[in-house]
């Protein structure tokens, strides 16, 4: 691997934060001081890097040789890139909001949450900046296991239920089908590295390939493809600041992350045009992209209702990788970072109202805008973008996809996309609707203002206005995706 880029600094950075952190725990201040000062130091070492990879240099580092021929090894590229910036930088805002939530709610084990928190990111660092797909493997699986402790924070029943949930079928798919793909893959072709132009050309037939396909998408729970989502919704038992983790900053976007990798450098958008590999995942993602709205339509929960529609928005990601061309993965890829900002607005103003109003049911939040107009208005944007309305981040990923769609001439899914940004309107617009336009059941008037600790809504605030900014950035993201897909 060439280049001398010392990116192991991404692992180090959150596993001494959180070494900081947990000698810190007695001490609360000093203790989130230590995860914000963590988080910006590793966002501006990310940062740091994006001068290297708007070139040609792709630099990378061999960690650790654990067989002869696969090394725990890390590797700038453009995706990967990218949801290295998402993960470090919405890890800042999330532990912003944490402090507000977890002060506000009084949740005990704070230093725990704090610890497996930054554990995470590391996690997913390794995920983001992995050379090949064995180390990819590795960081997916301390990310399901460092985020299990978060999932079950709350030691209840109900809590315990849910996070073995998510265990299980996040452990079970991936060491059923992804370990399988993986020495599959290594049998076939060699190697594990991720190459431009993918590993797998001429050494296996159609059939084999269509197979190695659905074991990787399947085995990669984490992207929440039907049939094996329901560890999504499960694990909403968790505090809201892990949900905005799940969502937005780690867990989810690993996922279609890992998909998108195994697409475009292990497959490779040529093998799959010409072999038509790919089209049955079409089917599975737009299946999975009708479903998820549909059922979150009857959800009268909020987190519940957000995480089906977060079920649903992961497969346009799906999707756009199984499209296998450039305006496909571009597309995908943008929405990695375009709903990222979408819903963990969306989360945080679920967290803030129940940390205000003690309101977890939509049926109850009528009249919720006069009492807390900062953080409705935010869901409102956050509602916005992930339909995909201009001036709004979402509405560029969603164009992508759709030319993409249009590129390989499946106008289905077209439709499919336009079908599900109809019910996400049906979905997400009548929350705020109820909540600005009508009155509490009781006929009462709801209190002035009330609005949710001060650090929550600095956090939500932020990410909403994010959405915005990203309509304008979009084209410096297409920019730096475009190599990528061959561009």
């Amino acid at each position: 691997m060439s280049g001398i880029v010392p990116l192991h600094l991404a692992l180090v950075i959150p596993l001494a934060g959180a070494v900081l952190i947990a000698a810190l725990g007695r001490w609360p201040n000093a203790r989130e001081a230590a995860t914000l000062v963590t988080g910006v130091v590793l966002f501006g070492f990310v940062a740091s890097l994006i001068p290297q990879i708007l070139g040609t240099a792709r630099p990378g580092i061999v960690l650790v040789w654990l067989l002869p021929g696969l090394p725990l090894a890390l590797r700038l590229e453009p995706l990967g890139m990218l949801f290295a910036l998402v993960a470090s930088g919405l890890w800042i805002v999330t532990s912003l909001y944490s402090i507000g939530y977890m002060r506000g709610h009084k949740e005990a084990h704070q230093t725990r949450f704090y610890v497996c928190f930054a554990i995470s990111i590391c996690a997913a660092m390794g995920v983001a900046l992995a050379g090949n797909m064995l180390t990819l493997f590795l960081f997916y699986e301390v990310l399901t296991l460092s985020t299990y402790p978060l999932v079950s924070h709350h030691g209840t029943p109900t809590a315990m239920k849910g996070a073995r949930t998510y265990l299980g079928i996040l452990v079970t798919t991936s060491v059923g089908f992804l370990l399988l793909a993986v020495a599959w893959t290594w049998a076939i072709a060699g190697t594990l590295d991720f190459r431009d132009g993918g590993i797998l050309a001429g050494r296996a037939d159609d059939g084999v390939l269509v197979i190695l396909l659905a074991l990787y998408a399947f085995g990669t729970g984490k992207a929440a493809l039907m049939p094996f989502h329901r560890w999504l919704p499960a694990a909403m038992v968790a505090p809201t600041p892990v949900s905005a983790l799940l969502h937005a900053v780690a867990v989810v976007k690993a996922g279609v992350f890992t998909i998108m990798k195994v697409v475009v450098y292990i497959f490779g958008l040529d093998l799959l045009t010409t072999t038509g590999a790919s089209v049955w995942l079409m089917y599975a993602a737009g299946i999975t992209v009708i479903a998820g709205s549909l059922v979150a339509m009857a959800q009268d929960n909020l987190k519940r209702r957000l995480a089906y529609s977060t079920v649903s928005q992961l497969s346009y990601i799906v999707l756009g990788a199984a499209l296998a061309n450039a305006w496909g993965v571009v597309g995908g890829s943008m929405h990695i970072v375009m709903h990222a900002f979408g819903k963990i607005t969306l989360f945080f103003c679920a967290g803030a109202i129940y940390v205000a109003a003690h309101k977890t049911e939509i049926s109850d939040m009528r009249g919720l805008g006069r009492a807390m107009p900062i953080t409705m208005t935010a869901f409102l944007i956050g509602a916005l973008s992930v339909i995909g309305v201009p001036p709004l981040g979402g509405s560029w990923s969603k164009w992508y996809l759709a030319l993409g769609a249009l590129d390989a001439g499946q106008i289905l899914f077209v439709a499919v996309l336009m079908i599900s940004s109809l019910l996400n309107i049906a979905y997400l617009i009548p929350i705020p609707i109820r909540a600005f336009f009508s009155k509490p059941a009781d006929g009462s008037e709801p209190p002035r203002f009330h609005e949710a600790p001060a650090f929550c809504l600095a956090a939500l605030s932020f990410t909403a206005l994010g959405c915005i900014v990203l309509f304008f950035l979009a084209d410096d993201v297409y920019r730096l995706l475009l190599p990528m897909a061959g561009g």
